[in-house]
């Protein structure tokens, strides 16, 4: 009783830690939402004071093109030098409103300066008006003597003035945006990297605790085995509870992995928006260097072509890792509630017909397949049978040795109530103190130079054990591996063996 009073506390406590850990990548994606709006927000603010600046100096190139053509028309007397003049007179209305749409309120420094610039604009454009009037009218001596007051060049060096002011207060506005949304940046960035390492601790935690459930559950088979063999009634329940108990950790496992992925879409969208946001900022950013280059320190030229390149790459890269143990842990979980439908098996039949499918890997590794010939029909699940010798067999062709020629050789034979299955090979072989530790989840031996996420044999033992069989490895590094099957020759589903 107090053990599995401390089992249950131990379990309760487990359980508030993965919530605790959800809660948190709750919070965490929360926080890039935030940052992310923050982003945007600081790039509508800095979209905005460049298109001001621009409006300012398109002022003032206004005011120098209009003064332009006034000169031209005076000095030459040909219309023709007006152009410039009276384009500008032309766009003028519509620099206007530009000019005070991005002014802000009219209570702000730069709402004063936008007005006081207009009206210095104003004011230059109304001596040009005068002395081109007055050139029309043939009275030129009196347009050069208007020209000579300084009364334009006065109000020439206005505008220059109160622009090159409002300009200055839009690049300082510029500097602390830009430094306020690359700060936002890198802590999005550490968000987004806290949300992956929360998720892979959480799933790491899952596993723990499947694995500590199935050393349970493989104990609890082993007290079984070592009982009284007349308490059938006491056998029957424990074995009840021991199914019960194995569903619990499918369950478990099905909720954990799908609930993991809810956090990691989120991951990946984020990561989208950040990249998003990066080449908005990298169209700025190359915008500026074409027209400000001083403007640019070589800290941010670094951080946009290549820091956040480079830490978007890392975070997609791991997001698509998880997302595949997820998808493996979820295959394992429905594997296991799968309903068994037990039929006959031709294994010879079956082994040819994987051979013909692995064609391609076989003539690329200079290898094959073999069925030894006597191989026993099998009673039981086609599909679950089947994804088991697919794994062994695909498994054995990935880790030949490639200095000699690979060959894979299924063979079996008929033991009573049981039947015996060896898939040999002479690849790479296996080191003795790993032969348990490659049934495990996400665990692998040897060399890691091929794909894999350390699921398959993991995935196989399970279904090997649902099935009422068992399977053992013997392995040498260097001299191949051989995986023994055994399986009862007629499978009886859980409902029909407690019968019995």
């Amino acid at each position: 009783m107090a053990t599995a009073h401390s089992g249950a506390l131990t379990d309760r406590k487990e359980v508030l830690l993965l919530l605790l850990g959800f809660a948190a990548l709750v919070a965490v994606g929360g926080s890039s939402i935030w940052l992310a709006q923050r982003n945007a927000a600081f790039s509508d603010q800095i979209a905005q004071t460049l298109e001001f600046r621009a409006e300012v100096r398109r002022m003032l190139v206004l005011a120098q093109n209009a003064e332009t053509g006034q000169r031209g028309y005076l000095l030459t007397d040909d219309v023709a030098y007006l152009a410039p003049y009276d384009a500008a007179l032309a766009d003028r209305s519509k620099r206007t409103e530009r000019v005070l749409a991005l002014a802000g309120p009219s209570e702000g420094v730069q709402r004063e300066r936008a007005d006081a610039l207009l009206k210095a604009v104003a004011a230059k454009l109304e001596e040009l008006a005068e002395t081109v009037a007055l050139q029309r009218q043939g009275r030129r001596d009196e347009a050069l003597a208007l020209v000579k007051t300084d009364r334009g060049r006065e109000a020439m060096i206005a505008v220059r003035r109160i622009a090159d002011e409002m300009v200055a207060h839009e690049d300082a506005q510029f500097a602390e945006r830009s430094a306020a949304s690359d700060l936002s940046a890198r802590w999005q960035l550490a968000v987004v990297l806290l949300g992956l390492l929360l998720a892979a601790g959480l799933a790491y935690g899952a596993q723990l605790l499947v694995r500590r459930q199935a050393r349970e559950i493989k104990a609890a088979q082993a007290e079984l085995k070592a009982a009284n063999e007349g308490l059938e009634a006491a056998v029957a329940e424990r074995t009840s509870e021991l199914v019960s108990a194995n569903q619990e950790i499918q369950r478990f496992a099905y909720i954990v992995s799908h609930d993991l992925r809810a956090p990691l879409v989120n991951v990946m969208g984020f990561t989208s928006e950040l990249d998003a946001a990066r080449k908005e900022l990298k169209e700025q950013f190359d915008a500026i260097a074409e027209g400000a280059p001083e403007l640019l320190r070589p800290e941010a030229r670094l951080a946009v072509e290549e820091d956040l390149p480079e830490a978007i790459g890392f975070i997609r890269t791991s997001t698509s890792k998880m997302d595949r143990l997820i998808n493996a842990i979820l295959k394992l979980s429905r594997e296991g509630r799968r309903v068994v439908t037990p039929e006959t098996i031709s294994i010879a039949d079956m082994v040819t017909a994987i051979a013909s499918t692995m064609h391609q890997q076989t003539a690329a590794a200079n290898a094959e397949i073999v069925a030894a010939a006597g191989l026993p029909v099998l009673v039981s699940d086609r599909l679950a049978i089947e994804q088991i010798m697919q794994n062994l067999i695909e498994n054995a062709v990935k880790y030949l040795d490639r200095s000699r020629p690979g060959r894979i050789v299924v063979s079996g034979r008929r033991r009573g109530a049981f039947v015996d299955f060896s898939i040999e090979d002479n690849g790479r072989g296996i080191d003795a103190k790993d032969h348990e530790r490659v049934f495990e989840l996400f665990r692998r031996a040897g060399a890691q130079d091929q794909p894999g996420e350390g699921l398959g044999l993991a995935f196989v033992r399970a279904t090997v054990r649902r099935l009422g069989g068992s399977i053992r490895l013997d392995s040498e590094p260097g001299r191949g591996s051989t995986f023994h099957l055994t399986f009862p020759a007629v499978y009886r589903p859980q409902s029909e063996s407690q019968a019995a």
